[in-house]
Parts: C-alpha cells; sequence; structure tokens
C-alpha cells in the first residue's frame, strides 16, 4: 500500500464520519418528504435525470432550506464516484456545495442550534473533502475534515437518539479504531482525533440501516464495506448486499460486492451468472460499468474457469484482466495485475508449459508484492506448480 493511500483512508474514517449523516433533516411537508425518498431512491439506482427532477422541485417548494440543493449535489457525487478518474463534474459538485453552506450559515447566524443547518453544512464540507482527497489534494482534504468533524459532534449532542445521525457516529466510531489497527501507520495521528470504539460503531451503523429515515441505504452500504473489508464477515455482507443490489439494480457498485461475498464466500456456481451479467452490462456500456469492474470481472471468471479446468478459457479472461490493468494501473500494479499474471503462470505449469510458466512468474517478481505473491513465484520457480 502507498503512502497515500494510508492519507487517504484516513481522511476517509473523518470526512465520511462527518458527512453522510446528513441527508437526515426535518421537513414537515409530506410532499416535500416524497420527493426526497424518491429522489433518494434515484440516485442510489443511478437514475439521475429522474433524480434531478425530484430535487428541484424541492428547492422550488423550500428554496430557503438546504435540502434540494445538497440532494442535487449528491447527483454530481454519484456521477463522480461512477467515474472516478472524469473530473468535468467537479466544478459543478462544489459550487453546489458552497451554496449549501451559505444557506446553512445564514441559518445559523440566527440560531447556532440549527440541526438542518447542522447536518447539510457538515455534509457539505465533509463530501467537498472527500473530493479534494480523491483528487489527492491532502491539504485540503484534511482541513474539511477538520472544520467537518466538530459540526457532527454538536449535532450528535443536540439530538443523539437520531437514528439518521448514527449513520455519521457509527461510521466515525467504527473506523477510528479499526483503521489503526489495520494500517499501523496511521497510529500516530489518531492523536489529534477523539477515540474510536468500533463494536459501538457496528451497533450504531446496524441501528441507523434499520430504523434511519433517509440514511438507511448508505448506512447499510458502510456495512457492506467494514463487514467485506475489515470484518471478513461475508455471510453478513451478502444478503446487504443482495437487498441492495434488487432495490438498485443498476447500482454497479452493489451488484460487484454481490459478486465479491460469493467468491469469499466459495460459491462459485453463485458468482458465475453475477458476473456473467456485469460483463453484458459492460458490453452493453451500461453507465458505471465500465474499465474498472470489467478488469474485476474479468479476473474472477478466470478464476471460476482455472477451478473448473478450462484454461483456455480462464487465460482469456486472465489476459483481458492483465489488458485493462496496463491501461488503468497509471503509477503502480495493483492486486488484479499481480494476481493475474501468478495465475497465468500457474495456469501454464498445468498445461505444461513451464518456459511461459516461468517468464510469467518472473514478471510477477518484478511488480510489487500482492498477498505473498513473490514467495509464491519464488516457489513456482524452483518447483512447477501443481494443484496436487
Amino acid at each position: 500500500m502507498s503512502v497515500q493511500y494510508f492519507r487517504h483512508t484516513l481522511l476517509v474514517v473523518f470526512i465520511v464520519g462527518s458527512s453522510s449523516i446528513c441527508s437526515s433533516q426535518w421537513i414537515d411537508d409530506p410532499t416535500i418528504h416524497s420527493h426526497i425518498q424518491k429522489g433518494i431512491d434515484y440516485v442510489y439506482n443511478l437514475s439521475f435525470d429522474s433524480a434531478r427532477a425530484e430535487f428541484h422541485q424541492v428547492l422550488q417548494l423550500r428554496p430557503d432550506h438546504p435540502a434540494g440543493t445538497f440532494f442535487l449535489a449528491m447527483v454530481e457525487w454519484w456521477k463522480i464516484i461512477a467515474d472516478i478518474d472524469n473530473t468535468s463534474n467537479d466544478e459543478r459538485f462544489l459550487s453546489l456545495l458552497e451554496k449549501v453552506i451559505d444557506i446553512c450559515d445564514k441559518r445559523l447566524e440566527e440560531n447556532e442550534d440549527d440541526l438542518t443547518a447542522l447536518f447539510f453544512k457538515g455534509g457539505a464540507v465533509g463530501f467537498r473533502g472527500r473530493l479534494h482527497g480523491n483528487r489527492q489534494d491532502w491539504l485540503n482534504a484534511a482541513n474539511d475534515g477538520r472544520i467537518a468533524l466538530p459540526i457532527v459532534q454538536q449535532a450528535s449532542k443536540l439530538d443523539a437518539k437520531n437514528y439518521d445521525i448514527l449513520l455519521g457516529t457509527g461510521i466515525y466510531n467504527y473506523y477510528a479504531e479499526a483503521v489503526p489497527e489495520k494500517y499501523p501507520l496511521v497510529k500516530p495521528l489518531m492523536v489529534f482525533f477523539p477515540k474510536g470504539d468500533r463494536q459501538k460503531g457496528i451497533a450504531q451503523l446496524r441501528l441507523a440501516s434499520e430504523k434511519a429515515s433517509y440514511a438507511n441505504i448508505e448506512a447499510t452500504y458502510f456495512l457492506i464495506q467494514l463487514l467485506y473489508n475489515f470484518e471478513k464477515k461475508y455471510t453478513e455482507a451478502l444478503p446487504l448486499a443482495l437487498k441492495l443490489h434488487q432495490k438498485y439494480p443498476n447500482n454497479f457498485i452493489f451488484h460487484k460486492y454481490v459478486g465479491r461475498c460469493h467468491v469469499a464466500l466459495g460459491n462459485w456456481n453463485e458468482m458465475k451468472p453475477i458476473f456473467q451479467n456485469i460483463l453484458q452490462r459492460v458490453q452493453e456500456k451500461q453507465f458505471g460499468y465500465g474499465d474498472l469492474i470489467e478488469r474485476e470481472t474479468q479476473y474472477y471468471l478466470g478464476l471460476y474457469d482455472m477451478n473448473f479446468k478450462n484454461y483456455d478459457s480462464a487465460l482469456q479472461h486472465l489476459y483481458r484482466c492483465d489488458e485493462l490493468s496496463r491501461t488503468l494501473d497509471k503509477d503502480d500494479p495493483t492486486g488484479f495485475m499481480t494476481m493475474a499474471n501468478m495465475k497465468i503462470g500457474m495456469i501454464y505449469d498445468l498445461q505444461i508449459k513451464r518456459d511461459l510458466a516461468i517468464l510469467q512468474y518472473k514478471k510477477v517478481m518484478k511488480m510489487d508484492d500482492y498477498q505473498d505473491t513473490h514467495a509464491q513465484a519464488e516457489q513456482y520457480l524452483k518447483t512447477p506448480y501443481s494443484k496436487f
């Protein structure tokens, strides 16, 4: 892992924790509430035009409320997430966030304990920081995290029992403890932030997932990520991923987590149709189904075919994974490139193509070590890989 990754991970702990709870707000008009709920569902299903139409209705009905502008910014945020290397939406996203902050500041001048203003200002600053982090602007990202955190803390003190607030506090509590455990490099920086509580964070996220009014989907999404990436509790992550994918079938992020969980659990027959469907959507150029998700899909389909001794088909998938990696990995080879080349070498050994296998293992030795690939390559350079 690079130093930049560590920094970005740390920033996400605090900036995400400060930003996500802003989805919670109190509007007593059922018409506006309905527009917001519909718009949120459209956003998560990546139906951006429909989402934008709903949030414009909110803005027209309540121009003095930050909700309409904030959720319009969230449309831009998911467009950014769906194509992370494309910066064309950044300026509009940042402009909308500044409008949210202005609206909130006016409300806070009249009442410093205005919960709605605190939520949305914290969210706007937090999301601004997240974008700075994604663009590797670490100084501005860290500064936004510094600004946003006390806003969240103030809101939490004012209404600690609100389920939507539990999303932000749950994210913070979990990652503030879990990240330093997994990445010791960040431990010295933790002295500047409040102590986390891993188990409390999980409990808070579960409550938010089950009972929050507006933040339940985001809470479920974060639960999937922490259960999959940190806790390695794939049997718990899978039903949550299935739930989100079934509700938002066009969201490629939820879709791929279903496949990832099946892979982690060894559910080969279940994972294959998932990734075949993803590959079909890539070929159909469905929004969000681009090179990044295709690379992952090609790798896992290659593993499937390798597992079932369909070696020629496996090689085609792994070749494509390697080809995509050489375009996507602009700085250093990622785990996908390293593992794809390792698996190609192993298949060559199984096909009794020893010279080609040796070339592959030598390639792996020149790449970054990923999950002990260097040790494996050294071993297979001495003794050909065998399944038995």
